[in-house]
């Protein structure tokens, strides 16, 4: 069951593309560049967006890769996933990190990322000391201790 809430865009510039869904189910929308850029090999850019986002308190959104940029241009969301905060309200730049041999280029109005709007949990912090740590089954099993196969 999809759950709606209100989130106001802001265009910071003419070429901004307010983001829509494309299909019914899905969770992202096309962040788009409101520049020309170009990313050389193993190098990363901030890329403007032209938008400002207004999101209520209790939610985020979330900057992540495209697939298609990832797999056939090695092209990536390099923080992915970017994290745009309720109360942030300044313009929506996106961090994207060439791994490809040659340079990617962007153009105005192109697809560079998603959008996906999450709901965010505040931690009610509390501590104790490292022996009063309720155990569990997985202990302090980490890195591969359910197996590499």
């Amino acid at each position: 069951m999809e759950t709606e809430v209100p989130v106001n865009f802001v265009k910071y510039s003419p070429d901004a593309v307010i983001p829509t869904y494309a299909h019914l189910g899905d969770s992202g929308m096309d962040l788009r560049s409101v520049e020309e850029v170009r990313i050389p090999p193993g190098q990363r850019a901030l890329v403007k967006t032209g938008l400002g986002i207004e999101l209520p308190v209790g939610t985020e959104a979330q900057v992540r890769s495209k697939s298609g940029m990832a797999i056939n241009f090695g092209v990536m969301v390099l923080n992915s996933p970017g994290t745009v905060d309720s109360s942030y309200r300044g313009e929506i730049g996106v961090i994207l990190y060439n791994t490809h041999t040659e340079p990617y280029y962007i153009s105005v109005k192109d697809k560079i990322a998603q959008l996906v709007i999450c709901p965010v949990l505040k931690a009610q912090i509390s501590y104790t000391l490292a022996p009063m740590m309720e155990d569990t089954s997985r202990g302090k099993g980490a890195y591969g201790s359910t197996g590499m196969k």
